[in-house]
C-alpha cells in the first residue's frame, strides 16, 4: 500500500474493504501521497486505529465519504482528530464501533455540517445526548441508521423532526424504547421520508401509520417486523394515503400476530407494491394471499405458516417434530 500510495497519487476512490493486514502505516501513507482521496471504505480493517484518522485528517483533506465500520478501535478522540481536517465529510460509516459515544457525535456537530450520510448501527453507546446534539449540527441529514442504538428514545426523534426536515431513511431497528409519540414528531415535520426500518420497535402502534400515511407521501419502503400491536386499521390507512396510491413498494410485517387477511385486501389497492413479508403472521392465510396475488400478478409475497401445535409423533418413533422439522 505504500508502494501504492507514492505512485498513484491522484486516486480519489479507494475501497480497502476487509483488507485486514493493513495497519496505521497504511493511512500514513496515503495521507502523504494521496491529498486527492475523496472516497475510502476501510469496513473491517480491524488493525487500524485512531492514528489513522489522525493520519486522514492530516493529509486527505477533501475526504467526502468514510467508512470505518467494524473498526472497533477507534473512539472519540480519532472522530474529534478526523473531523479537524475532514470538515466536508458527506458521508460516513461507522457500524460496529462499539467504543464511540455521544462524545464523538458532537465533534461531528461542530465540524461537519455538511453530512447527508451517518450509519451508527450497532453503536450501543450511543443515546439521545448525542443524537440531538447531532441532528442540531447536520441539518442537511438524509440517511440515518440506529439500528442497534438501543438507549435512545422519542427525545431523538423529536431532535431529528425539529432539525433534519431532509431526512429521507430512517433505520431504527430495536431501538424498543421509541414510540408513536417521537413518530408523530419525525412524520409531521419530515415529508421527504421514503424508507424505514422499525423492526421491533415493539411500542409502536397504528397511530404512527396514521400519521405517516398523512405527512408522508414519498414513503417507499417501510419494516414493521415484530410490531406486534399494529393491526389491519393501521395498513389500511397507508394504503388509502398518497404514498399507497403512488409509491408504496415494500412492506414488512414479519411475526405482526394481529394481522389478518384484511390487510391484504386493504394493500390491494397499492398499485406499485412489489414486495410483502409475512413469515409468522398466523391469522393470514393462503387465500388471502392468493387473491392479491391475483390482483397484482407481479407482487412477492414471502410467507411461511409455522404450525400452531405440533403433530403428534413422526413415523411412530413418539418424538414430537413440528412440520418444519419433518421437512428438513
Amino acid at each position: 500500500m505504500r508502494t501504492f500510495a507514492q505512485n498513484c497519487r491522484n486516486i480519489e476512490n479507494l475501497i480497502l474493504n476487509g483488507c485486514t493486514k493493513i495497519t496505521d502505516s497504511t493511512c500514513i501513507s496515503l495521507s502523504k501521497f494521496c491529498s486527492k482521496l475523496k472516497f475510502l471504505d476501510l469496513t473491517s480493517c480491524v488493525s487500524l486505529t485512531n492514528n489513522s484518522l489522525k493520519a486522514v485528517s492530516e493529509g486527505c483533506k477533501n475526504l467526502e465519504h468514510l467508512n470505518i465500520s467494524w473498526c472497533d478501535q477507534m473512539t472519540k478522540d480519532g472522530i474529534e482528530a478526523l473531523v479537524r481536517g475532514c470538515g466536508g465529510l458527506r458521508a460516513l460509516f461507522l457500524r460496529g464501533c462499539t467504543q464511540l459515544d455521544d462524545e464523538a457525535l458532537k465533534h461531528l456537530h461542530k465540524h461537519c455540517p455538511e453530512l447527508m450520510t451517518i450509519n451508527m448501527q450497532s453503536c450501543t453507546l450511543i443515546s439521545d445526548e448525542g443524537l440531538v446534539s447531532l441532528s442540531r449540527g447536520c441539518h442537511k441529514l438524509e440517511i440515518l441508521c440506529l439500528s442497534g442504538c438501543s438507549n435512545i428514545t422519542d427525545a431523538s426523534l423529536t431532535a431529528l423532526g425539529f432539525n433534519c426536515p431532509r431526512l429521507k431513511i430512517l433505520e431504527a431497528a430495536r431501538c424498543s424504547h421509541l414510540t408513536d409519540a417521537g413518530f408523530t414528531v419525525l412524520a409531521r415535520n419530515c415529508h421527504e421520508l421514503e424508507k424505514m426500518d422499525l423492526e421491533e420497535c415493539i411500542l409502536v402502534t397504528d397511530n404512527t401509520l396514521v400519521q405517516l400515511s398523512i405527512h408522508c407521501p414519498r414513503l417507499q419502503a417501510l419494516s414493521l417486523s415484530h410490531c406486534e400491536l399494529i393491526t389491519d386499521d393501521g395498513i389500511r390507512h397507508l394504503s388509502n394515503s398518497a404514498c399507497g396510491h403512488e409509491r408504496l413498494q415494500v412492506v414488512e410485517l414479519d411475526n405482526c400476530p394481529l394481522i389478518t387477511d384484511l390487510t391484504l385486501e386493504h394493500l390491494k389497492s397499492c398499485p406499485n407494491l412489489e414486495r410483502i413479508e409475512l413469515y409468522d403472521c398466523q391469522q393470514v392465510t393462503r387465500a388471502g394471499i392468493k387473491r392479491i396475488r391475483a390482483h397484482l400478478p407481479e407482487i412477492k409475497v414471502h410467507a411461511y405458516f409455522a404450525p400452531v401445535t405440533p403433530p403428534p409423533s413422526v413415523g411412530g418413533s413418539g418424538q414430537r417434530l413440528c412440520r418444519c422439522c419433518i421437512i428438513l
